[in-house]
């Protein structure tokens, strides 16, 4: 009875792709359009306004390593102002894996989330500021950035601060592995 009833579920499981409703586009619109894919809202970016229900569609798409699709979503989002979606702009620029890291445009979306308030943004961007990591070293500037992110109630800042604004206290691996000038 077992091995029938496990028979049975292969030949359903087998014949399920053949089983999926296609989708169809006419004049009135589409049938089964395909919602729950990247490429269909990736297909969306451009309609006017922005459907913002695709900047929930950026972190699945760098998770499944659709990074592409991913930039162009956290692009598209964080230009429409979306918040939310700016600091993974940052991070798509920062670690380059669609194309070369451009440290210069992370700390410029960095800045741009620090610009509508974000503590999370002004944290980010103090710390580009005290390595020099995108922007020209300012520690000055970057102390500042990083107090107000403290004052916000971000407390990676306020641990930042405490520890004389070294940024290996709040991101050591990150500090030795990435930021660390050498001398040689």
């Amino acid at each position: 009875m077992r091995k029938a009833c496990l028979g049975a579920a292969a030949v359903v499981f087998a014949a399920l792709p053949a089983l999926a409703l296609e989708s169809s586009s006419d004049k009135d619109g589409d049938l089964n359009p395909q919602q729950l894919t990247i490429d269909y809202w990736v297909a969306r970016l451009d309609e006017k306004p922005l459907d913002i229900r695709i900047c929930n569609m950026g972190y699945p798409a760098a998770k499944m390593g659709a990074h592409e699709a991913a930039r162009r979503i956290f692009e598209a989002c964080s230009k429409a102002g979306v918040v939310g979606a700016m600091p993974w702009m940052a991070w798509t620029e920062e670690k380059g894996c669609d194309k070369p890291s451009d440290p210069q445009a992370a700390a410029r979306w960095d800045k741009a989330l620090a610009d509508t308030g974000s503590s999370l943004g002004a944290f980010n961007y103090g710390l580009d500021l005290l390595r020099g990591h995108g922007v020209s070293q300012d520690p000055i500037a970057g102390r500042a950035y990083v107090d107000r992110a403290a004052r916000d109630g971000d407390s990676t800042a306020a641990e930042l601060s405490k520890n004389g604004y070294d940024p290996e206290s709040v991101t050591p691996d990150a500090d030795k592995d990435r930021y660390r000038k050498f001398s040689y």
